[in-house]
């Protein structure tokens, strides 16, 4: 199989304000086949990152703005990794595929609560030459709220741009030796 044309697999996880650590599941069985004559291994190209309102009952609102207000602020941070965690993890972690985080801002002498905002993608597969090489039948996202965030619960929805290809004796060493 050659490589393939580019897809996009998408997640989304809640982000409590409460500072526990959550986690969805990102099914991966119908694009990562491990058999023993042939393989086929996702290639993550690029993610693409959206934080949002969380705190409406029943859905997500894009428009709505997060903020802080106090000095310190707070942060949305986000991961998606191979392997189930109970916490966030740091990109020592082998299982680590992307990282990064919303920082929000505030001034508790202002009645502007969202002073300033900084979104960063510590880790992501958009930094190395080619991608990042998948070989498990599940990703997993988490995300966690660290500080103070005013405006409540958040969202964190990822888009993975992707292709599908063929294991060869590289891909599969490459793989063995940075990840699984």
């Amino acid at each position: 199989m050659a490589k393939s044309d580019s897809f996009y697999i998408r997640a989304i996880s809640d982000a409590a304000s409460g500072g526990a650590y959550a986690q969805t599941e990102i099914d991966l069985g119908s694009f990562v086949n491990l058999g023993v004559k042939n393989s086929t291994l996702l290639r993550i190209h690029n993610i693409a990152v959206q934080y949002a309102d969380g705190t409406i009952a029943g859905g997500v609102s894009p428009e709505l703005p997060l903020h802080a207000t106090v000095a310190g602020g707070g942060k949305i941070a986000f991961q998606v990794t191979t392997q189930s965690q109970t916490s966030m993890v740091d990109a020592s972690d082998k299982s680590v595929v992307a990282t990064g985080g919303l920082m929000l801002y505030g001034d508790p002498n202002s009645t502007a609560h969202g002073i300033s905002q900084s979104h960063d993608l510590d880790v992501g597969p958009q930094s190395w030459r080619n991608g990042y090489l998948v070989g498990v039948d599940s990703l997993f996202l988490g995300t966690e709220i660290g500080g103070t965030v005013a405006s409540g619960d958040a969202v964190v929805a990822i888009v993975m741009e992707c292709t599908l290809e063929s294991a060869t004796q590289a891909s599969a060493t490459a793989l063995a030796l940075s990840q699984q």
